[in-house]
């Protein structure tokens, strides 16, 4: 298993459509996942990816800061830090509030808005894939937006012409609808992520560039799949059959952190979903991630998730009050 599905694996998603969207030239809007719009589909994840799948039509996107990104047709649109930002079908438009404009499906709980000034015509999906992780190394290493023009791929062909399904049947939900729609937005998600390394120039740096790289790439699966075992640098460098100072800096020249602090910061990601998630004591979780000292775990973990595991299983178990 490679580094990325390793990662997938590990990380539980969790996603979901909660926005049907009609508009007509010109219109704007601001747009940005919150708390509610998760909870419309039962879920509170501590980081979101933001979703935009365009169905018909085409719009701009807008951040702060950035220039304005051209989303046409059947593309999809990640948001990948879940930044505020503004769609619309032109420049120069003072963006509304959606919420002056949403109604709420009484049946499906999805959110619909129909608005513009009744010009060339753009329909949208909106949605969120989410995770238990406040820090996702995969999320890190995505740019804040991604945009996946659905085209020749046989995946991207298969992920467009189910959003575009859903599109057309949102008036119309069955049973079960809003479960496959969630799982259909976690596939659009990874298959987002797949096309994106496919296309990374050679020499990309940072954990996607680590990962292309059949050296850092191997020893990205070693550590995700035997996160339990004692890893050494001496000896993930054996393993990838290099020198431990040849190693040690082709890993950090490319992921930006040394072996072993990669490890030690993955191995407490994992061990924060596993206290939420299991029933298993502090000791037993810290044998899993490797510590055979539960108080050198505990130190770490503190260290690292800012909480004792103890009071980061408490709170991580209560509703998240906001998404991060």
């Amino acid at each position: 298993m490679d580094a990325l599905s390793d990662l997938l694996r590990v990380v539980r998603l969790n996603g979901g459509v909660f926005l049907d969207g009609e508009f007509s030239a010109p219109w704007c809007i601001e747009s940005q996942v919150t708390p509610e719009d998760c909870l419309l589909m039962k879920a509170h994840p501590n980081s979101v990816v933001a979703f935009h799948f365009v169905a018909e039509g085409s719009m701009r996107v807008m951040l702060d800061g950035a220039e304005p990104i051209e989303a046409t047709e059947n593309s999809i649109v990640l948001l990948t830090r879940n930044d505020h930002h503004v769609l619309g079908s032109g420049p120069g438009l003072r963006p509304v509030i959606p919420e002056d404009h949403l109604a709420v499906d009484a049946d499906s709980g999805i959110m619909r808005i129909r608005y513009g000034g009744g010009g060339e015509r753009t329909r949208i999906v909106c949605g969120f894939v989410g995770c238990d992780l406040h820090r996702h190394p995969l999320v890190e290493a995505l740019p804040p937006v991604l945009v996946l023009p659905m085209r020749d791929e046989p995946g991207c062909q298969w992920i467009a012409t189910s959003f575009r399904y859903a599109a057309e049947s949102l008036s119309s939900l069955r049973p079960g609808a809003a479960t496959a729609l969630a799982r259909l937005s976690e596939l659009m998600f990874i298959e987002a992520v797949r096309n994106y390394v496919e296309v990374l120039p050679e020499g990309e740096r940072g954990w996607l560039g680590g990962l292309r790289d059949p050296v850092v790439g191997r020893a990205l699966m070693l550590m995700h799949t035997r996160i339990e075992h004692p890893w050494t640098t001496s000896q993930l460098a054996h393993a990838v059959a290099l020198s431990r100072s040849a190693f040690a800096e082709r890993f950090t020249t490319l992921v930006g952190t040394p072996p072993m602090g990669y490890l030690a910061a993955w191995r407490m990601q994992v061990a924060a979903q596993r206290l939420r998630e299991c029933q298993r004591s502090v000791a037993q979780v810290a044998a899993e991630v490797g510590y055979e000292s539960e108080a050198a775990f505990i130190r770490a973990f503190a260290r690292e998730i800012g909480v004792s595991p103890a009071r980061w299983r408490r709170e991580a178990r209560q509703p998240a009050a906001s998404i991060r």
